[in-house]
């Protein structure tokens, strides 16, 4: 039976940070604007009046407290609302490929593998920047690896989904080294114009190094022991955004193209499904909760975390156990649980046990249990 192990993790992060009080004061002005603006319709009662964020409103409501961008020019701009980025020349490296190597490099030097050693190359996040060809083969040739490689979309859950399936590559003889490239470029696709969502995302690239466990030569690595995965359709997260949008103009620019969500609704379908889905991995493992030394949970919102959490292992848990980014980071889609896991994954020691889990629009839910080598 050949077993699958993750040998090391990397971790890219922005030239750029945002706070909640830039995010508040840029949007607060445009709030102001808008109002000025529609005034007369405002005042006949014929449009709701926009009102104002603040930093305790998005703090209390998603514990995210900054994010990290690529493009910071244009997002504080009440006039534009929106990250500046141009255009690149078809010959250059892509914004979402560059993030990817930088944190590729990381996850090779971790896992001690050189770029030639990889025979298959998965990208895996909630947006591409374009369709064709595949971000995936761009990182491909510019790092050098061997083999194939492909782009996959799962959402907030695309990161596990991709480490699954790189597992299952290795158990079926196509490959035997994975490399796995969350680059997570979330702030185009952000609605900074929209009180609820405008203080979400952040930008982030996260990669992983899966191999056969017999090949690998870093002290980092974790023995993979149990992966589940699972998706249930849901229209309460999405983005309409993509390229049959052009065909109708009238609605090519409208707010369901970028991410908008029904959050509490998302909150009361989502969190049982996620307990149900460990419960049951769980059971079939024959694992205790109790027996984990640490989640990596996906990094959305805290009070979902935290809920999640208190179904495993109930009031009191140390933060340590748990730990949280998303305070630096704000919601970077599928990158979140890898972040935890390249930040807290060092006191290991051989045979403790710890979940790597992800869960977002779809809805999907992937997680996969591993032990220290």
């Amino acid at each position: 039976m050949i077993k699958v192990v993750i040998s090391g993790s990397g971790l890219f992060i922005p030239p750029h940070s945002v706070s909640n009080d830039e995010l508040v004061m840029s949007y607060n002005s445009y709030v102001d604007l808008y109002n000025q603006q529609h005034a007369q319709v405002i005042a006949d009662n014929q449009l709701a009046p926009l009102s104002y964020s603040s930093s305790e409103f998005i703090e209390k409501a998603s514990g995210i407290q900054s994010r990290y961008v690529m493009v910071k020019e244009g997002i504080l701009d009440p006039e534009i609302m929106m990250p500046l980025i141009a255009d690149q020349p078809s010959d250059e490296l892509s914004m979402q490929a560059s993030m990817g190597v930088e944190a590729a490099k990381s996850a090779l030097a971790q896992a001690q593998v050189n770029a030639e050693d990889i025979d298959l190359v998965i990208v895996a996040c909630a947006y591409t920047q374009r369709a064709y060809p595949a971000i995936a083969i761009e990182i491909q040739q510019a790092l050098g690896t061997k083999g194939v490689a492909y782009d996959m979309l799962v959402a907030c859950s695309s990161a596990t989904f991709a480490i699954v399936n790189a597992i299952n590559a290795i158990k079926g003889g196509t490959a035997n080294r994975v490399l796995v490239v969350n680059p997570e470029l979330t702030s185009p696709q952000s609605n900074f114009k929209d009180r609820d969502s405008h203080f979400i995302f952040g930008d982030v690239a996260t990669a992983v190094v899966v191999e056969r466990q017999e090949l690998a030569q870093s002290e980092h690595a974790f023995n993979v022991l149990s992966t589940s995965c699972m998706t249930d359709y849901s229209n309460n997260i999405r983005s309409n955004f993509g390229f049959v949008n052009r065909c109708d103009p009238a609605n090519a620019q409208t707010p369901d193209k970028l991410f908008h969500q029904q959050g509490r609704k998302v909150f009361k379908e989502l969190l049982p499904m996620i307990y149900r889905h460990l419960e049951t991995q769980f059971e079939n493992e024959q694992i205790q909760p109790e027996e984990f030394k640490r989640l990596w949970l996906h990094q959305a919102n805290i009070n979902m975390n935290m809920f999640v959490v208190k179904k495993l292992l109930g009031d009191g848990v140390d933060e340590l156990t748990a730990p949280v980014v998303l305070n630096e980071f704000a919601n970077t889609a599928s990158a979140g649980s890898i972040i935890a896991f390249n930040k807290f994954n060092d006191d290991f020691k051989t045979g403790e046990l710890g979940l790597l889990c992800s869960f977002g629009a779809g809805y999907s839910i992937g997680s996969i249990v591993l032990e220290k080598c």
